[in-house]
């Protein structure tokens, strides 16, 4: 039987006396749909409303324009607009964003090894 170490116990669902709970409230904003295709498809770079929407794949644009709006009042996502004819709008990650490339890297790993036995078999 696997056991939690002690270290990842902190882990456990429990808000801390403040009523604070790290954990609950990262799970909370990285659950919404599309969030974390949004920060995965920004992590190589800055992308126009567009490109990105190509990027993630799926997404319709009234869905990605709100988190996006909502992505950058957490100060992950940085929305610049650019003085062009006609004006161009780009998105990039914070420095809080890019530190969510740890997270994307573990879903990978984890998905890498426990998902890959899951996929139908092709043909």
């Amino acid at each position: 039987m696997l056991r939690v170490s002690d270290q990842e116990s902190d882990l456990r669902p429990a808000l801390a006396e403040s009523g604070f709970c790290p954990v609950y409230q990262a799970i909370n904003l990285l659950q919404e749909k599309w969030t974390l295709h949004i920060i995965r498809a920004l992590l190589p770079g800055p992308s126009g409303f567009n490109e990105l929407r190509r990027l993630v794949g799926g997404v319709n644009a009234v869905t990605l324009s709100q988190r996006l709006e909502h992505l950058e009042t957490k100060g992950i996502v940085l929305r610049r607009v650019h003085s062009t004819m006609p004006p161009r709008t780009s998105y990039q990650l914070t420095e809080a964003g890019i530190a969510l490339q740890g997270v994307v890297a573990a879903v990978d790993h984890w998905a890498r090894n426990h998902l890959a036995q899951c996929q139908p078999d092709a043909g």
